[in-house]
């Protein structure tokens, strides 16, 4: 989606206003990171890879009792021609 805004005055600086349904469908923050690249620049939500991954695993608990569901299934055209076991 390509979008045509203006570049206005702030205080010293200039910069644009991004839409509210931007905003929520990229998931922005109070920060964003800005960088050059190739000539455009790119605007980004600001966190790193895996961010909060920790903390999603901590809620998830222990994985000690978890049954693996794909151990039961029958073997398919790819488990028996193209996998090498």
């Amino acid at each position: 989606m390509a979008m045509v805004v203006a570049l206005e005055n702030m205080g010293s600086s200039r910069g644009i206003q991004i839409p509210d349904t931007i905003i929520e469908q990229f998931g922005l923050g109070e920060q964003v990171d800005i960088q050059v690249v190739n000539g455009d620049l790119v605007i980004t939500n600001g966190r790193k890879p895996r961010e909060g991954w920790d903390a999603a695993f901590e809620r998830a608990g222990s994985s000690v009792n978890d049954e693996l569901l794909l151990e039961n299934l029958p073997r398919n055209r790819f488990d028996q021609e193209e996998w090498d076991w």
